[in-house]
């Protein structure tokens, strides 16, 4: 098959699929015109590949694991397994990292929600938005701690 059919035979646009092969990620037979010809074996491979992706892990560390999913054996498995669970680290610390940046961010939205509050039974009073966060464009300074001054 042409790369205009494993295409849409995986979803993977052309450009993508040429890319795979950049990356070492997949191979092609070439015409004595150069056109690429795939077969099924690559319908399988670029749903393995496009899999991987998913679960973020880069084309680097995808094209690491092609020998195992070239030609499997248990070797080259537990190597597959030893990068995989290494991607699994690194999603997991992102995540963790993220989780930290919006436990931050949510304390700083709360310290500006207390500030406007106060500021609403004063003069000059502030506003705030139904739903609990504070009103676009609003931006103040300080620390979580204080809750009397926006953060």
């Amino acid at each position: 098959m042409r790369i205009g059919e494993l295409s849409a035979r995986t979803g993977a646009s052309p450009r993508s699929l040429r890319y795979y092969e950049q990356q070492g990620l997949l191979v092609s037979e070439r015409s004595p015109s150069g056109q690429r010809h795939y077969d099924e074996g690559h319908v399988r491979r670029v749903v393995l590949v496009q899999a991987f992706l998913a679960a973020g892990m880069s084309s680097r560390t995808i094209a690491r694991m092609v020998p195992c999913m070239a030609d499997p054996t248990p070797d080259r498995a537990r190597k597959a397994l030893t990068a995989m669970n290494r991607e699994r680290h690194r999603i997991s610390s992102a995540i963790d990292d993220l989780v930290a940046a919006r436990a931050e961010l949510d304390s700083l939205i709360d310290v500006n929600l207390n500030y406007l509050a106060d500021a609403a039974d004063g003069p000059g009073a502030g506003t705030s938005v139904p739903g609990g966060r504070s009103a676009p464009g609003s931006t103040t300074t300080g620390s979580p701690t204080r809750r009397s001054t926006p953060a």
